[in-house]
C-alpha cells in the first residue's frame, strides 16, 4: 500500500509539473468543466458578465395633435400615438418603471415642404416637452430632430428639384433643436445624416444660453429595411425615391467609424448606430474607437418581428425581447432606446 502511495504521490507530482509549472495552458475535460457554474440560477447570476439595467432603457414616444388619443399602431403591438394629455399620462408610466428618459416624435396635423412645425413655437413636440418637464420634471426628455415627419414629401431636409439639400436643411435642423431647447428638452437627437447638422446644432445651442443642452447624434444610421413600422407611425414614408442618398450604405463599416469621429470633433454628446441588431459589429468597433457613451437603436422592425413571431407561437416572446436587448447591451450600449423599454424594465424590475 504504501508503494501504491508513492506512486500515485508521484503521479500527481509529475502531473502538476507538466501541466501548472510547465505548461500554463488552460486544462481539458475532465479537470475543466464549464457547466459547474451554471448548475443554479444563483450561480449563473454570480457569474453573469453583461447586466442589463432599466437605466440602460429609453422609450421612444409618438405625439400627435388632438385630446384624450392613444391610438394603437398596427405594425408595433403594445405601441400608441399619444395627444398630448395622454402622453403625459404615459411618462408616468414611464417613470413608475425605473425608464429614466423618452425620446419624442412628433406629428402635425398640417405638413408642408419646409417642414414648418419642426420648429414652431407651439409645435407638437414643443408642447409635449414641456407638458412632461411640467409633470414629470426628473424624467429625461429626448427629442428627434429631423424634418420626415414635418414635410408632405417625406424627406428628412429640404427638397429642390428632386434632391435632399443638405446646407439648407442644416439651416432647418439647427432651428428645430433650438426650438425644442427652448421648450425644455434635455438632450436634442439630429436624425437626418445631414453633414454637418451637428456643428450646426451646438454653435446655435451655445449662442443662444444652451451650452448645458446635450447631442445625442444619429451617427451611424444606416438606410435599413427595418424602419417600416415607424414610417407608419411617423407618417414620414417617402412620397418619391428613397433615402439611401444620405443614410449610411449597409454594407459599409469604416464608413461608420469615420461618420461617427466626424459628429463627436463637432460637438457630439453620445453617438448612436441604428439600427441596432443588424449592425451590432459596428456599436463593437465603437466601444473601442470611443471613449463616449453609446446609444443603439432597437428599431420598429427589429421590435415588430420578435411580436410577430410570439403571436404565432413560433417562440417565447418575452426571452427572445430580453436576449436581444442583452446582446445590444454586450456589444457595447450604454443606452438602448426601444419600444420595450418599458416591458422590459418591468421584469427587470420583479
Amino acid at each position: 500500500m504504501p508503494g501504491l502511495m508513492q506512486e500515485n504521490l508521484h503521479d500527481f507530482h509529475a502531473f502538476h509539473e507538466r501541466i501548472i509549472v510547465n505548461e500554463p495552458v488552460a486544462m481539458s475535460y475532465p479537470v475543466t468543466r464549464m457547466r459547474r457554474l451554471r448548475r443554479t440560477e444563483t450561480l449563473r447570476r454570480m457569474v453573469r458578465e453583461t447586466r442589463l439595467s432599466r437605466d440602460d432603457l429609453i422609450l421612444p414616444l409618438f405625439v400627435v395633435e388632438g385630446r384624450g388619443i392613444r391610438e394603437p399602431i398596427s405594425s408595433m403591438p403594445g405601441v400608441f400615438r399619444h395627444s398630448v394629455d395622454t402622453l403625459v399620462s404615459e411618462a408616468k408610466r414611464v417613470r413608475d418603471a425605473g425608464v429614466p428618459g423618452v425620446i419624442l416624435f412628433g406629428i402635425p396635423s398640417e405638413k408642408d415642404a419646409r417642414g414648418s412645425g419642426a420648429d414652431a413655437v407651439d409645435g407638437i413636440v414643443q408642447r409635449a416637452v414641456e407638458g412632461i418637464k411640467s409633470a414629470e420634471p426628473d424624467l429625461c426628455v429626448m427629442t428627434d430632430v429631423c424634418l420626415c415627419e414635418y414635410t408632405d414629401h417625406g424627406h428628412c431636409g429640404i427638397v429642390e428639384a428632386d434632391d435632399v439639400r443638405n446646407d439648407p436643411s442644416v439651416e432647418r435642423l439647427a432651428a428645430t433643436a433650438l426650438s425644442h431647447a427652448r421648450a425644455g428638452a434635455d438632450i436634442v437627437a439630429p436624425s437626418d445624416m445631414m453633414d454637418g447638422r451637428v456643428a450646426a446644432i451646438r454653435a446655435s445651442l451655445d449662442q443662444h444660453g444652451f451650452d448645458d443642452v446635450a447631442i445625442l447624434a444619429y451617427a451611424a444610421k444606416f438606410a435599413s429595411a427595418f424602419y417600416g413600422p415607424f414610417r407608419e407611425a411617423a407618417e414620414s414614408t417617402p412620397q418619391f425615391g428613397d433615402r439611401r442618398s444620405y443614410q449610411m450604405d449597409p454594407p459599409n463599416r469604416r464608413e461608420a467609424l469615420r461618420e461617427m469621429r466626424l459628429d463627436l470633433e463637432e460637438g457630439a454628446d453620445v453617438l448612436m448606430v441604428k439600427p441596432a441588431l443588424s449592425y451590432l459589429d459596428v456599436l463593437a468597433d465603437a466601444k473601442r474607437e470611443f471613449d463616449v457613451p453609446l446609444a443603439a437603436y432597437h428599431v420598429s422592425g427589429e421590435y415588430a418581428m420578435i411580436h410577430a413571431a410570439a403571436e404565432r407561437g413560433w417562440i417565447d416572446g418575452d426571452r427572445a425581447m430580453d436576449e436581444a436587448l442583452i446582446s445590444i447591451k454586450r456589444a457595447g450600449a450604454d443606452w438602448i432606446l426601444s419600444y420595450a423599454a418599458v416591458e422590459v424594465a418591468s421584469r427587470l424590475q420583479s
